[in-house]
């Protein structure tokens, strides 16, 4: 039974990294993971994926570059100020300027980088590092 898919995918990707696979396959497709998945390649932790069945109940197919030491999702999601980046940061990433945290803003989803440039708050949803 699943609960949260946002959880559900990036614990399928952090398991794949460790086995070492060089591909994952995660189901169902959200708009919302499509969008985090796509910040994880902008940032160089994924390669290429790829949806396929549709943006509702499809599968994504993610190639893995083996960057990824940790990911996990932040529960509950908490909102944060652009000032409170800091403090987020010294909770989820093992030191600073290494490694992301993900938000849900306004202007969609991004990292605390590009949230702190614009001045945007959000929500936070993942980290990655």
């Amino acid at each position: 039974m699943m609960q949260d898919p946002v959880n559900d995918a990036i614990s399928s990707i952090k398991d794949h990294e460790r086995i070492g696979s060089s591909e994952c396959t995660v189901k169902p497709v959200s708009k919302l993971l499509v969008d985090i998945f796509r910040v994880f390649q902008k940032e160089g932790y994924i390669g290429e994926f790829e949806v396929s069945g549709g943006v509702r109940g499809g599968s994504i197919r993610i190639k893995l570059v083996r960057q990824i030491n940790d990911c996990g999702v932040i529960k509950p999601r908490f909102s944060v100020k652009c000032s409170e980046f800091q403090k987020w940061e010294k909770r989820f990433l093992p030191s600073r300027d290494f490694g992301i945290l993900i938000l849900t803003t306004p202007k969609g989803v991004m990292t605390h980088k590009e949230a702190k440039e614009k001045s945007l708050g959000g929500k936070l949803l993942a980290y990655v590092y």
